[in-house]
């Protein structure tokens, strides 16, 4: 993935999504294996820095989330499929964590790039809602600004020879 931009592919099959979800490097691995998924790439986004570090991002004061964007092949997987795995990799009854990571960067979050994927992440929400005794703490933006984070976090599970993160 070489920059996660509005319109970031010609291919009208390939599209992005993006989410947060906790610590990104268990989130990038559990979307990075799914088949028809093309890449991931790991960042900050939701925040007002716009060349934000790791560093600034777990400072608190960017307001950035760590996420994961994901760039797929609409024919081979749905955006929806691509949110169940998003419900299914962690608790999004949790605010502003996820197990032992705590803070506003770790929050639970559904970044949209456009009016099908906000509509498809509100019907998605309403129906994992129904999954939980707790009010889910999911928010669902607009994309905004987005800093790939440093290449050291770039695919960080599988460069390590880990099959997963716990989180």
């Amino acid at each position: 993935m070489k920059k996660i931009t509005k319109k970031p592919v010609k291919n009208k099959n390939l599209k992005i999504a993006m989410f947060g979800a906790g610590c990104f490097w268990g989130v990038e691995e559990a979307f990075r294996t799914l088949p028809g998924v093309i890449d991931t790439e790991v960042g900050y986004a939701g925040g007002t820095v716009k060349k934000a570090t790791y560093e600034q991002v777990c400072s608190g004061e960017t307001g950035h989330a760590e996420v994961v964007g994901v760039t797929f092949d609409s024919k081979k997987i749905s955006y929806k499929k691509l949110l169940e795995v998003f419900w299914g990799i962690h608790d999004p009854t949790q605010m502003n964590r996820q197990g032992p990571d705590v803070g506003y960067q770790y929050r639970s979050v559904i970044f949209y790039f456009d009016e099908y994927q906000r509509k498809e992440a509100e019907e998605s929400l309403k129906k994992e809602q129904k999954k939980h005794d707790r009010t889910i703490a999911t928010s669902i933006e607009p994309v905004s600004i987005y800093v790939r984070a440093e290449n050291y976090h770039q695919k960080y599970i599988f460069k390590g020879g880990k099959a997963a993160c716990a989180i």
